[in-house]
């Protein structure tokens, strides 16, 4: 995984740009709103997130950390794969649309081509128990923490846990956690498996 990428811009095209990092130029996806920060022959840091298919690895730069927590939250949505989550933040600031998704505000996401009525309301069904607090009330580390609740769930039912015994620990993490910021997701699973041990 390739979290973030420091360098200087050598290129900057109207979908991406290319950074340099040790000699080699990688291509980088970016939205309209990065693209405008980059300027050619300086040095930009750009929070990344690679997308693997069988037939390409493509890396997906933003401007800053929350902005690539929300790409990533939004894959996790129905019939939502990268390029449609990087439209939604072509269209929209990260806090406009946690804010939609909180207030159920379809007709902010159906500005962005390619969501219709149907897959604003999916939207919102899927994703807003998981986008945290509203900004202005410690929404980025919330929402930051609410993405590890599908990785360290995921991550247990490859270990061989049910779903059901997976969504146990991770609700008990969660209440140990008590609203605090979360630490990496290794260490979340770590007490995640430490719980199974209680529970079983």
């Amino acid at each position: 995984m390739i979290a973030s990428v420091r360098g200087k811009v050598a290129a900057v095209s109207p979908d991406g740009a290319v950074i340099e990092v040790g000699g080699v130029g990688l291509a980088v996806q970016c939205s309209p709103h990065t693209l405008a920060e980059l300027r050619v022959g300086q040095e930009a840091r750009l929070a990344t997130s690679l997308v693997v298919r069988e037939d390409s690895l493509t890396l997906y730069g933003f401007a800053d950390d929350e902005a690539k927590q929300l790409f990533e939250l939004l894959q996790t949505a129905t019939g939502v794969g990268p390029r449609l989550a990087q439209a939604v933040l072509a269209v929209h600031a990260p806090e406009v649309v946690r804010r939609a998704i909180g207030a159920a505000d379809t007709s902010t996401l159906t500005q962005v081509p390619g969501i219709g009525k149907k897959g604003a309301e999916r939207l919102v069904l899927e994703l807003r128990d998981k986008i945290g607090a509203l900004p202005g009330s410690g929404g980025s580390l919330i929402a930051g923490g609410a993405v590890w609740h599908d990785q360290v769930r995921q991550a247990l039912v490859g270990l061989g846990w049910n779903e059901k015994q997976a969504d146990q620990a991770v609700a008990a993490v969660a209440e140990q956690l008590d609203g605090q910021t979360a630490p990496a997701v290794p260490v979340l699973l770590k007490q995640a498996i430490r719980m199974l041990g209680t529970i079983r």
